[in-house]
């Protein structure tokens, strides 16, 4: 489950819908009900934040954010999307890894999802990060 106040308009979440699971896009946030509008490609409907769940953060889910992938010497894993970095101590390592664009630099000490990432990205560049 996601809170409310996490949720920000453009964040890819996954929805919960009679037993199934599927991916979808925030497009519109309802403070005073606390729904969320998503859009699942073919649909839009409201859900509450209970129905509401993080993708988590991996390198399928970087490479759909059309990061690329650079394994150094060191077997650390940098991923890049223009000035935005991802540095991974270790293989698959996405517990406890570095953010940074330009002098902002992030440490991070959990495993995240793609709607944190995706703040995270926006709070640091000021450009929304999508899969297209």
């Amino acid at each position: 489950m996601i809170k409310f106040h996490e949720i920000k308009v453009g964040d890819i979440v996954q929805v919960e819908y009679e037993g199934t699971r599927f991916d979808g896009d925030v497009i519109e946030l309802d403070h005073e009900d606390k729904l969320v509008r998503i859009h699942n490609g073919e649909q839009e409907f409201w859900y509450s934040p209970g129905d509401l769940y993080a993708i988590p953060l991996d390198d399928v889910q970087l490479q759909k954010l059309k990061f690329s992938r650079e394994l150094n010497g060191d077997g650390s894993i940098k991923y890049l999307r223009g000035p935005f970095r991802i540095l991974l101590p270790g293989k698959d390592h996405f517990s406890s890894f570095e953010i940074w664009y330009r002098e902002d630099h992030r440490q991070i000490h959990q495993p995240i999802g793609v709607h944190d990432l995706q703040n995270y990205y926006y709070d640091m560049t000021k450009v929304h990060l999508t899969r297209e």
